[in-house]
């Protein structure tokens, strides 16, 4: 037996990820008295500047907004109770397809030894139970999270830690939904083009493919204010067009897939820390 506590360890990309996939679970562990640590792997230079000014445009000065969105980013720890925060400050990488992408020093282009190498010493000192980060797409195959997803898992490999690892993932059902949703808010929204349409069809998984389902309902608020914390991105975040009970009931269950387990715990499951306590 340790007095340490039970500790999860959540990768994301920029700030404003954190709230958008994992706000529920990490406000539900946070008021368990479980130890929630975030890394953020980038500095969000790439964001929305003051008055929606897009990266690229005059006025648009990516070391102001990185400054910025990570205020926005200790708020939003403060709306969660995350326990500690950890910012890994690599130059966002941008959209795919963006100029970004190429600059020497943004994440997309480090090295993944060189960026695991850090997060394995944040591992080796947080000692997480639970790790949760993107799978290898990505989720929707940003450049930035595709790196956590191959930083996190070259992390793991570096380390002798035997933690329950997490990809973020959504339903089917979840992602027709959320269709539904958008177009409802946004009645001239155009339908997608096929291509599109398919891309997003391969988005998530099956309903019956997922492993964890986590009720975090109790805590959607505190995800919308956590989003809500990012104005600078505002424009980016259509949850936040919804209000407070429509998000709720649309994004109260968290999903995930879970990939690495020494518990045993069986699947389906409805807690990341099934078979740890």
């Amino acid at each position: 037996m340790t007095d340490r506590p039970l500790t999860l360890m959540a990768v994301h990309a920029h700030p404003d990820d954190e709230a958008t996939g994992t706000g529920g679970v990490l406000a539900r562990y946070a008021a368990e008295g479980i130890r929630t640590v975030l890394v953020t792997c980038t500095d969000g230079g790439c964001g929305d500047g003051p008055g929606g000014v897009k990266p690229g445009d005059p006025g648009h000065d990516p070391a102001a907004v990185a400054l910025m969105r990570r205020q926005e980013l200790k708020a939003s720890c403060d709306v969660l109770k995350i326990s500690d925060l950890e910012m890994l400050d690599y130059p966002d990488s941008g959209m795919t397809g963006w100029p970004s992408n190429d600059d020497p020093g943004s994440f997309w282009q480090t090295p993944v030894e060189e960026g695991a190498a850090r997060l394995a010493e944040l591992m080796r000192h947080y000692r997480p139970d639970v790790v949760v980060t993107y799978d290898e797409n990505g989720f929707y195959g940003h450049p930035d999270h595709i790196q956590a997803h191959r930083i996190t898992m070259a992390a793991l490999e570096m380390t002798t830690l035997t933690p329950k690892v997490y990809w973020t993932t959504m339903p089917h059902s979840t992602m027709r939904r959320f269709g539904e949703t958008m177009r409802e808010f946004d009645e001239d929204m155009p339908e997608p083009d096929p291509a599109e349409a398919a891309a997003l069809a391969e988005i998530g998984l099956p309903d019956d493919e997922i492993t964890t389902w986590v009720d975090t309902t109790a805590f959607s608020g505190q995800k919308f204010d956590a989003l809500a914390a990012h104005a600078s991105q505002g424009e980016n975040i259509f949850f936040l067009k919804m209000g407070k009970e429509r998000f709720g009931e649309l994004m109260g269950m968290e999903t995930y897939l879970r990939v690495k387990d020494a518990t045993g715990a069986a699947v389906p499951e409805n807690d990341l820390f099934a078979g740890l306590r």
